[in-house]
């Protein structure tokens, strides 16, 4: 398994693509204006109370206030407040809380009233950046996410990854961490820690620690609000996270990215260093690698899939909508409830690329094909768990009901990726729109397969010259691809009458092919 990761950056932001054997799974944007990332901490005021909502309003500089619930306070608020005010006055500058003392925990049912104020300074972290018409969701449990462990200050708590199976693995990193960890903080072992020495855990313990001390100096005399430790910048994150040794590759377009990255991974996996490239063609990076063009047809309201099976995705305010449709197809299989097990499990393996690729959150619907036994309803269920299991993102999976819904919570911390893909129509007036040429091109070779299926022995396709011309030109052309492929010469006939998106295939005695 290939699994490649290609960023393109450009003035004002960096794109990130994650690519599984030559397959976008995800796709990522640094933007230069987004001050909210999750992950950073700031330095706030409480606005108010809401006694209603046992949740507080805090101005953390964004345009609407955030949203900070009492469940999202943290047992040891009394410690972080106390804390906070007396580095904030210059009271306290031993920021290792050592010698710190802990203030008693707060009731897990309790008030919100009861512990914060109005105009009261507070750190706090970012959990879910600005989404639609909210401002962001905020808790005061802080943690600071390095490459093996997560530093969580004011506890004592060593947790160890449940992907962690081993027992003896387990126990080891337990004893490890707890041998290096200092007094008034708590630590969360990551899954890439598992079988790493004690060096390289306390190595990113102090990197770890180091940015808290940095945090902790600005709280000084810093205005309200302020981001007092940002998320590092999103290539390192995104490696920190995802990065493992079945990485093959890592191609940037931009030199100083290149060197940045090089030295990340240098420092994080020393002997993947030669994978890192500089990519210096004068091909735009994500036309070379293909992934222009999955962009174009994987973000649009139809999604075409394997065996002209295809999703059709719809997203309201309140949740997401998936349906599956197995498209009108010939299929060998026996009967109707082997076609539907074949295209379901086909569209399983894509909803969980879609939902990574435009991370879709909050509730998801699923309408699978009907299937009559529980047997094949409980493969569909296991390989929908399976293909999700490489999904960062929390999420909860349901089986299929009654009526073939599989009902999905996956976590939604930042907005949707959403890119448009639809076109202005050269035919038409007052704005109107189409899908993008490449999706009708997509579409032609879906048809096509179909067709060859039915052993048509001559066909021409007749289309639009702009569409005749993409088809034919170049070397190899796509129709030259079509007959390496499937041993068949499709004639072509640019047709002006035609609009621009209109194509029609005719057998060898020119009768129209429905």
């Amino acid at each position: 398994m290939d699994k490649e990761l290609i960023i393109r950056s450009s003035s004002n932001n960096v794109d990130f693509a994650l690519l599984k054997d030559g397959k976008l799974i995800e796709l990522q944007k640094d933007e230069d204006d987004n001050d909210f990332s999750v992950g950073d901490v700031f330095i706030a005021k409480i606005r108010k109370a809401v006694p209603g909502l046992n949740a507080a309003f805090v101005n953390v500089g964004y345009e609407k206030d955030a949203f900070l619930h009492y469940h999202d306070l943290g047992p040891k608020l009394p410690s972080l407040l106390k804390f906070t005010k007396r580095v904030s006055t210059g009271k306290l500058k031993d920021f290792s809380l050592k010698n710190f003392p802990f203030e008693k925990d707060i009731d897990k049912g309790g008030k919100i009233a009861d512990v914060l104020k109005s105009n009261q300074s507070l750190l706090v972290q970012i959990v879910k950046e600005p989404i639609s018409t909210k401002g962001p969701r905020i808790s005061s449990e802080l943690s600071i996410a390095g490459r093996y462990i997560v530093l969580v200050p004011f506890s004592s708590r060593i947790s160890i990854s449940q992907k962690i199976e081993d027992r003896e693995e387990k126990d080891r990193l337990k004893r490890l961490v707890k041998s290096i960890t200092p007094q008034g903080f708590g630590v969360i072992v990551r899954t890439v820690a598992q079988g790493k020495k004690v060096a390289e855990l306390d190595k990113d313990l102090q990197n770890l620690l180091s940015r808290w001390t940095a945090m902790c100096k600005k709280l000084h005399k810093a205005h309200h609000p302020t981001k007092v430790l940002g998320e590092m910048n999103k290539a390192s994150s995104i490696l920190r996270d995802i990065f493992n040794d079945t990485f093959t590759g890592i191609t940037v377009d931009d030199e100083t990215l290149y060197y940045q990255i090089k030295d990340y991974v240098q420092e994080i996996a020393p002997n993947k260093e030669s994978i890192v490239k500089l990519y210096q063609s004068k091909v735009p990076i994500f036309e070379k690698f293909g992934i222009e063009r999955q962009i174009k047809t994987s973000f649009g309201k139809t999604v075409s899939m394997a065996k002209g099976a295809y999703l059709v995705i719809e997203h309201t305010e309140a949740l997401h909508v998936i349906d599956v449709n197995s498209g009108n197809r010939s299929n060998k299989a026996n009967n109707q409830e082997d076609t539907a097990l074949e295209v379901n499990l086909i569209a399983a393996t894509e909803m969980a690329r879609q939902l990574r690729l435009r991370d879709m959150g909050g509730i998801i619907v699923v309408d699978f094909i009907d299937m009559t036994t529980a047997e094949n309803r409980q493969k569909l269920f296991n390989h929908l768990r399976d293909e999700m299991k490489d999904d960062r993102a929390k999420h909860k999976i349901l089986p299929p009901s009654k009526f073939g819904l599989i009902q999905i919570t996956r976590q939604r911390v930042r907005p949707e990726m959403n890119i448009k893909t639809r076109e202005e129509n050269p035919n038409g007036v007052n704005g109107a729109e189409v899908e993008a040429p490449i999706g009708l091109v997509q579409k032609i070779n879906h048809d096509l397969e179909k067709l060859i299926k039915k052993d048509y022995k001559k066909m021409t396709l007749n289309t639009h010259p702009f569409i005749a011309a993409f088809l034919t030109k170049g070397v190899p052309s796509i129709r030259s691809k079509w007959f390496l492929e499937h041993k068949k010469w499709v004639k072509i006939l640019p047709r002006d009458a035609y609009t621009y998106l209109e194509y029609h295939f005719f057998d060898k005695d020119g009768n129209q092919i429905k």
